[in-house]
């Protein structure tokens, strides 16, 4: 629904800082109030400024800038693989996601004192918004775009579970460096929001679509050609019913170009039949798109 709402890319744009506000949001609201850290280059910047503050004794929060910092080798990694298009938008919501998690106001007792509840809302929050984000074509920087160039060729790594696995290491090393709690509390807050963000992050799910029409299948044809840059195949079929012809087309997409599909088709046959099977496997020539 948000794709389908969202074709001008200001609009996109905007949805997409939207989502890094609440992303900075939840972060300052209910994680940094428990001195718990968050997952990725992130929590790795987290974890770098808290070793300078015990030993410097600094007390500005500059894990926002720092992060801005950390992303531009990334971006610059980047890309050739995502494309110019979308690693601006990134570096527009990298900038935003920096700014605000550094004016966001920390509140001096937490919002929540049970740990649990905390990294349930804060992941939840988390999640959502930076599949709103990628949803809107962008990123907000980090190891999403390690995700996402491993998931455009071909790995079977989601973004979600690359992330899981880097925070693994992450977080051993603040069990090392601070008391359990903050550890295990820590990795239940990255549980909630990758899960949370696999499920909003349309693009990681492939699917197969079969449509039946009795109408012109070259005219879906050329819609899936031309509007969506999918390739298509078609037959001929007989219903056993009623022994009339019927046209059979087959396509693999992304869940998140699946809405686009089924309104165009219901467009030109408002009889068409079709089948939607998700999490199929695509092997060759499939391109994963960003949005």
């Amino acid at each position: 629904m948000l794709y389908n709402s969202m074709h001008n890319p200001w609009l996109r744009v905007l949805f997409a800082v939207l989502g890094e506000f609440l992303a900075a949001a939840a972060m300052n609201l209910f994680i940094v109030p428990l001195h718990l850290y968050g997952g990725g280059l992130m929590g790795l910047c987290q974890l770098i400024r808290s070793l300078i503050q015990s030993g410097m004794g600094v007390s500005y929060d500059f894990a926002g800038i720092l992060y801005f910092a950390c992303n531009i080798p990334i971006l610059l990694f980047a890309y050739k693989t995502l494309g110019r298009t979308f690693v601006v938008k990134t570096i527009v919501c990298t900038s935003a996601y920096s700014f605000f998690y550094s004016i966001i106001p920390v509140p001096a007792a937490p919002i929540v004192d049970d740990y649990l509840t905390a990294c349930l809302l804060g992941g939840i929050l988390c999640g959502v918004a930076s599949g709103i984000v990628l949803t809107c074509g962008a990123s907000g920087g980090g190891l999403d775009i390690v995700g996402l160039c491993l998931s455009k060729r071909g790995s079977r790594f989601t973004v979600g579970k690359f992330s899981l696995s880097f925070n693994a290491v992450l977080y051993s090393a603040c069990l090392l460096l601070f008391s359990p709690e903050v550890a295990i509390y820590s990795v239940i807050y990255n549980f909630f929001t990758s899960m949370v963000l696999d499920r909003m992050h349309q693009q990681n799910v492939n699917v197969q679509a079969m449509i039946f029409t009795k109408e012109d299948e070259t005219a879906v044809a050329r819609f899936v050609i031309e509007k969506l840059g999918r390739g298509v195949t078609f037959w001929e079929g007989t219903g056993a019913y009623s022994g009339a012809g019927i046209h059979v087309l087959t396509v693999c997409l992304s869940k998140f170009e699946i809405e686009e599909l089924m309104r165009a088709v219901h467009a030109m046959d408002e009889h068409a039949f079709v089948t939607v099977q998700e999490h199929v496997r695509v092997y060759g020539n499939f391109v994963r798109k960003l949005g």
